[in-house]
């Protein structure tokens, strides 16, 4: 199977359709206004997905089958409390605690409607015909009862492309999750006809997404051991996403990072992004006195030196890994400093990016502190088109064998 950054544009385009089809109808039954939250094409291996869905809360759904144009199933997820003011907004008589016949019943016509708003979308998008299964009604708090006995699921560690949209209600807690799974031979045909490229093996992007993880396992000992505090990796998952989306999956605060612009095969940018008390555990540990971070969060000389330092070392960690598999050549530039507030702090890259292409791959990345203040969001965007030249030369079994050695610019004072 291959794929390429039109097949997945227009993928994306589908999601996006879908979402909006599926929040106006949300509103048209429920008089609740909504809006399209984070749209995103999501390669994530089976085990990233009961992570994230195992979280404690009870949950109900509405799953239905597809067949057609695309193959699979999608599934709407509804937090147990959400289902349930969906409940009493259309059920006067409910008394919404639980879910009897009519309460139920009620939650599966919803469900229905909004997984039909995204077929339809796809649907117009695809100018095709997808059919759709009588809807069924599932409960339960893991992803064992929404996910486990559907076929198209990815093992734990198989990695698979999966739609997931959010839809979020306006001054009201009705936000929901949505699922599609489609079946692999069925996506298969759809790239196929979609494609305008050569492509990339399916095979060769699972092997991007191993070298990403021994690229942020570098960064997470480079980072331990400049600053003394254990630090620990996670790699959450290999999004394809419009450009415009980035900034909307930032958070809204104050922020501190580094970027870097990255040049050879594949090119790009690599921002690290702390929060403002994360900043500060670092400077706290790499300079050992008193440093000039002032009352209203300002970062002085001596500080952003620190953290441009630190920066410094992890981008080396995660290119030079980078290249060693792909037997490359890749330099970085210097060290930017950033300090602003939330999406501000990426907007210059997406800018630049923007220049050239519409839709990127970002790798969602969290390194963590044992006992500190020390989460890291990185976000590594290659150019896609280097991107697909690198990937076509990817020798798979080097992924394992090769090392992950990083030499260090040393980073002048701001």
């Amino acid at each position: 199977m291959k794929l390429d950054v039109n097949a997945l544009g227009t993928f994306y385009r589908m999601a996006r359709e879908g979402a909006g089809l599926a929040a106006g109808r949300l509103s048209h039954m429920t008089g609740v206004e909504t809006q399209v939250g984070v749209t995103k094409l999501n390669f994530m291996r089976g085990k990233e997905i009961s992570r994230d869905f195992d979280d404690g809360v009870d949950k109900v759904g509405v799953r239905v089958k597809l067949t057609g144009a695309l193959d699979g199933h999608s599934v709407i997820v509804f937090d147990r409390e959400a289902a349930l003011s969906i409940v009493e907004t259309l059920v006067s008589e409910s008394d919404a605690e639980e879910f009897d016949e009519m309460n139920r019943s009620a939650v599966t016509e919803v469900g229905h409607i909004m997984n039909s708003g995204f077929i339809d979308g796809w649907a117009d998008v695809l100018e095709a015909v997808i059919d759709v299964s009588t809807p069924e009604f599932v409960e339960g708090v893991t992803a064992e009862p929404f996910f486990g006995d559907i076929e198209e699921t990815p093992g734990e560690n198989d990695l698979a492309l999966l739609f997931q949209s959010h839809i979020e209600t306006v001054g009201a807690e009705t936000g929901f999750r949505h699922y599609l799974f489609p079946r692999q031979r069925s996506m298969a045909r759809l790239l196929e006809r979609l494609r305008t490229s050569d492509g990339i093996d399916y095979d060769k992007l699972d092997g991007f997404d191993r070298m990403a993880e021994r690229g942020a396992e570098e960064v997470a000992k480079t980072a331990t051991t400049l600053t003394g505090i254990e630090t620990s990796v996670e790699i959450r998952r290999l999004n394809f996403v419009s450009l415009e989306a980035i900034p909307e999956q930032v958070a809204e605060e104050m922020l501190v990072g580094v970027a870097f612009e990255f040049d050879g095969t594949p090119s790009g940018y690599l921002l690290f992004l702390f929060d403002e008390e994360s900043a500060r555990e670092i400077v706290d540990a790499m300079v050992p006195m008193e440093t000039d971070v002032g009352d209203e969060g300002g970062f002085g000389e001596m500080g952003q030196s620190a953290i441009m330092e630190l920066g410094n070392i992890m981008a080396s960690g995660f290119l030079d890994g980078w290249a060693n598999v792909l037997d490359t050549a890749i330099d970085h530039s210097t060290p930017e400093f950033i300090h602003d507030l939330g999406a501000a702090a990426v907007d210059p890259v997406i800018i630049q990016l923007g220049e050239n292409q519409d839709f990127a791959f970002v790798f969602d990345t969290l390194v963590m502190a044992d006992g500190k203040e020390f989460d890291c969001e990185v976000y590594a965007i290659p150019d896609e088109d280097d991107l697909e030249r690198a990937l076509n030369d990817l020798d798979v079994d080097r992924i394992e064998d090769a090392p992950t050695t990083a030499e260090f610019q040393e980073v002048e004072n701001a």
